[in-house]
């Protein structure tokens, strides 16, 4: 399977999971397709130093001052542990912070 249709297999399970009211598996799925972007990417561009799980290249997503600024927040809020979503002034759609990140890493190549 093709690593784009890996992406999409994972958002459209991610958007099940909010249809479906599992907030939860919605957010795992966002995250998985994101990793499977970022691993593309790394690919791509010889960045060997962002090997890691899913958590730690969202990080270093989140940290990287060449990204915009959006797709930086994008990060951070897919990070950001959904019991402490309600106590900051967030989004909480997972699916269209994974597409913000998704879509500025396949721009770059």
């Amino acid at each position: 399977m093709l690593w784009q249709e890996q992406i999409a297999q994972e958002l459209g399970k991610a958007t099940e999971g909010i249809k479906n009211g599992n907030n939860g598996l919605a957010r795992v799925c966002a995250r998985r397709a994101v990793a499977i972007a970022t691993k593309h990417w790394i690919t791509r561009s010889g960045k060997s130093d962002w090997q890691g799980d899913t958590l730690h290249q969202l990080r270093r997503i989140q940290e990287e001052n060449t990204f915009p600024m959006e797709v930086r927040k994008a990060a951070q809020r897919l990070i950001t542990k959904v019991t402490e979503q309600t106590k900051l002034p967030m989004t909480t759609n997972p699916i269209s912070d994974a597409r913000i990140i998704i879509d500025h890493l396949n721009s770059n190549f």
